[in-house]
């Protein structure tokens, strides 16, 4: 009996104790959120601090891959040295990445100057021909007196407005905001790639610092003092890096174990001395002439757009007051032609194509400046590595090596060079 009360009592413990810690743990789950990556703290605080000392870096311990010593025991660790070099490269590197959201947003907010306002002087315009119109079919009173001033202050409106859209073109200023967005992402991309390399020296951060001030004289945030000029008298191409000086990097830099002439022999110096004068005088040049005619007929537009308004404003002006029907003719459709040309200035965005057609030409001079600078280094070891510079030169042009051989090959079989037909590039 005294058995079977004892056996009793240890299965009542066993299931009072089973539900206890079933309760204990049959718990609510609570979503804590997902702490960031340990290494990604490591990087912002590191950027952010900018302490130009040596820091240990602890990796991860792996039993497969640690390292055994001399004396039988393992490193985890390994200890690499924050050049201040380095430092100042991340700190150029944060300067860049806040000048590259600064040129997207204040582009994006001059495109929408162009279209708002584009819009506005059409609606301005249109409004003003419309009352011009119903003024001659209305009889002579308060009516006519009523749409005559209305329609001659609507406008002198647009004519002020387009006058101010002419003078500081809000499609090249987004172009030159988009072109200097997108020049900024590759010197960042240029830096970061210089920063994997290792063993950045003080002539990096210089070069570095000199091409941050270049595209900031290049493509100017400011309106006011500093606005490139939107008629220039020659057209030129666009220069957004500084002079370039004879180079004089270390062998490690660009070309790893160089061997040689460092990649370069006698033909393919030959090649893009040839491939430097293509795009000198065919590539370049064809862009220049078309910025040409582009800017000229820009100027045209931006002349008549103005003076058709303002015709229209004047015969507004004498509406009722002759008897012939000459101002209803000019208001009308002075209106309509200043709305047609307004539109074709601006929504067409010729001041863009203008800086597409400028920034495309200054990209094939700076190749040619670039090629030159190479080719007339006598020492080669002070060039780039020839192989890595064919290799970079052929996907500008969007050639493959082979293609870009070819091309130099019947650049050099042709009787007239300057006869020779075929551009260098393949992409614009």
């Amino acid at each position: 009996m005294g058995t079977n009360m004892l056996s009793s009592k240890c299965s009542s413990f066993s299931y009072f104790s089973a539900r206890r810690i079933a309760v204990s743990i049959d718990v609510p789950k609570i979503s804590t959120a997902r702490l960031p990556n340990r290494s990604l703290v490591a990087e912002l605080d590191y950027l952010h601090k900018y302490i130009p000392t040596t820091t240990t870096t602890h990796t991860k311990e792996d039993p497969y891959n640690s390292k055994i010593n001399t004396n039988g025991s393992t490193t985890s660790g390994t200890s690499t040295p924050n050049s201040t070099e380095e430092v100042k490269l991340h700190l150029i590197m944060e300067v860049i990445a806040d000048r590259i959201e600064m040129h997207k947003y204040i582009g994006a907010q001059r495109d929408n100057w162009n279209r708002l306002l584009m819009t506005s002087v059409n609606m301005i315009t249109l409004s003003a021909s419309a009352m011009v119109g119903l003024a001659a079919a209305s009889p002579s009173g308060a009516a006519i007196v009523a749409l005559k001033v209305s329609s001659t202050i609507l406008y002198m409106a647009a004519t002020g407005l387009i006058l101010v859209l002419n003078k500081i073109q809000p499609s090249q200023l987004a172009e030159e905001q988009r072109n200097a967005a997108r020049l900024f992402k590759q010197l960042h991309g240029e830096l970061r790639t210089r920063l994997s390399l290792g063993n950045p020296s003080e002539n990096d951060v210089e070069e570095a610092m000199e091409k941050v001030l270049a595209l900031d004289g290049a493509y100017p945030l400011p309106l006011l003092g500093s606005m490139l000029e939107k008629f220039p008298r020659t057209v030129e191409p666009a220069v957004w890096w500084p002079r370039q000086k004879q180079m004089s990097r270390r062998k490690e830099e660009l070309g790893g174990k160089l061997k040689g002439k460092n990649g370069w022999d006698a033909r393919s110096e030959a090649e893009m001395r040839k491939i430097g004068m293509i795009l000198r005088k065919k590539d370049m040049a064809e862009y220049l002439r078309l910025g040409k005619q582009v800017l000229n007929f820009n100027k045209v537009l931006a002349v008549s757009g103005p003076l058709l308004s303002g015709l229209a404003a004047l015969g507004s002006c004498f509406l009722g007051s002759v008897s012939s029907s000459w101002p209803v003719m000019v208001g009308v459709i002075g209106g309509a032609l200043a709305s047609v040309v307004n539109t074709l200035e601006h929504g067409g965005q010729v001041g863009m194509v203008f800086e597409m057609y400028r920034a495309n030409s200054g990209f094939f001079k700076l190749m040619e400046e670039s090629i030159e600078l190479n080719i007339t280094e006598e020492d080669p070891h002070k060039r780039e590595n020839g192989e890595l510079f064919e290799i970079k030169v052929a996907l500008q042009l969007g050639r493959s090596l082979s293609e870009l051989r070819q091309f130099a090959a019947a650049v050099s079989s042709s009787h007239e060079e300057r006869d020779f037909e075929e551009f260098a590039s393949k992409l614009f």
